[in-house]
């Protein structure tokens, strides 16, 4: 994953700061040099050791049980493999193949079909300037929340990633473009970014999983729209604060065709707008973490018009989480029995245009509570219970009525299970 965190910062990342929508965090760490994300230790390798080139990795496993349904699913949700390689101290190279649902075709399937994906996650190169200071190019995860960069599943609780941070900030997006890192030596441990990449595609948005379709992942991205991102992360002692945005256009179509959709298909056309505060606390086995984010697409009008998707104005999400290591004290961060809770807002269609349908089912709120065992490094075995409570979804959105419709239920519990790992 990103270059930017070095292992002996590993304590640090678990952090970020969140003040969206009066919701406030805390979180921080001094850091002078770079800082480098501790995303699958894939710079143990390039960074610590001598060796020019590094295998590593992660994946996870999952069982889910739904308590009203009465319908459990068992996924091996995804495997990634990193390859790294030094060209020398100043340039290296950086990649991700994501294999995610297991099987993609073929295989073991009768149908010779499978529900899976394979993707690259990230592809860049990396180019160190001094210390504190580096270009990245290709295929990158801009900086953005807590789970965006550092989303191995080993480094966050529940089995599940954050609601908020799959739906309002679209884990894990990637684009093609450029980013440059770099920190404010007047001010110890703060750091900013600044990216420039490809845009979004309007035409794959889906209401109901915010912008998350039309990220376009560095397949084959069209049209002429840019985006712009950038960031401010700041460590003091036991905090850690980030405020970061993101403003890219949303046209991925050539003039002549934009034109006949009476879309906008100039570089910022259809602008989407995201922003995000995103705090964290961690002292003597504690973590907590606060998030707030919003996303604003005011051309939503025309989006619906030209595809008929139900894109919705304005989105937003957030949520706070407390977890103890009940471990910290004989065995500090070589060992971890974590015990966590987190609660999670989301409305999905906080605003509309005239031209949109609202959908109560898009308010939605998580209660999640649960453990995670770390018996050593790099190895975690998950269990919690997610409570989704939300409104009634618009009945003129039903495709299926009833007898033929699947049952909705507002207020419904999951139990899950999971393994994981990196290395």
């Amino acid at each position: 994953m990103p270059a930017h965190l070095h292992p002996i910062m590993r304590n640090m990342i678990k952090s970020r700061f969140f003040t969206t929508i009066g919701l406030i965090g805390l979180t921080v760490f001094s850091a002078q040099a770079q800082v480098l994300t501790q995303e699958d230790s894939l710079y143990a390798g390039l960074i610590s050791r001598e060796q020019s080139t590094v295998l590593s990795g992660y994946g996870e496993a999952h069982y889910s049980y739904d308590t009203k349904k009465k319908t459990s699913e068992a996924n091996l949700k995804r495997i990634v493999l990193f390859v790294g390689h030094k060209f020398n101290n100043k340039i290296s190279l950086f990649t991700e193949m994501e294999l995610e649902d297991a099987l993609v075709s073929g295989g073991e399937s009768d149908e010779g079909t499978g529900k899976g994906s394979i993707s690259m996650e990230q592809a860049f190169l990396k180019f160190n300037i001094n210390p504190s200071t580096y270009i990245v190019a290709g295929l990158f995860i801009p900086r953005m929340g807590f789970i965006n960069e550092n989303h191995l599943p080993t480094t966050f609780n529940g089995v599940d990633r954050p609601f908020t941070e799959q739906l309002v900030i679209p884990t894990t997006w990637r684009e093609i473009g450029v980013g440059f890192y770099s920190s404010i030596k007047s001010i110890p441990g703060l750091n900013y970014s600044v990216a420039l990449t490809n845009g979004l595609n309007s035409e794959t948005f889906v209401n109901g999983t915010g912008i998350r379709n039309g990220r376009q992942l560095g397949s084959d991205a069209s049209g002429v729209a840019l985006a712009a991102s950038g960031s401010f992360l700041y460590y003091i002692n036991n905090f850690r604060l980030q405020a970061s945005g993101y403003i890219g256009g949303s046209t991925a179509e050539e003039k002549r065709v934009a034109d006949s959709l009476q879309l906008n298909s100039g570089t910022f056309g259809n602008p989407v707008v995201v922003y995000e505060a995103d705090a964290q606390y961690t002292l003597n086995g504690w973590n907590i973490r606060v998030i707030g984010s919003r996303v604003s697409i005011k051309d939503a009008s025309n989006i619906d018009k030209a595809y008929a998707n139900n894109t919705p104005n304005a989105i937003f999400g957030g949520y706070a989480e407390a977890a103890y290591n009940l471990l910290y004290k004989k065995h500090k961060d070589e060992k971890a029995l974590i015990v966590f809770g987190r609660y999670e807002y989301m409305n999905l269609s906080a605003k509309v245009p005239a031209n949109g349908l609202q959908n109560d089912a898009n308010k939605q709120q998580y209660i999640v509570g649960g453990l995670t065992y770390k018996p050593v490094r790099g190895v975690a075995v998950k269990a919690d219970y997610v409570q989704r409570i939300t409104g009634t979804p618009n009945s003129a959105l039903i495709v299926t009525p009833f007898p033929q419709q699947v049952p909705y239920y507002k207020n419904n519990g999951f139990v899950n299970l999971a393994v994981a790992y990196n290395f």
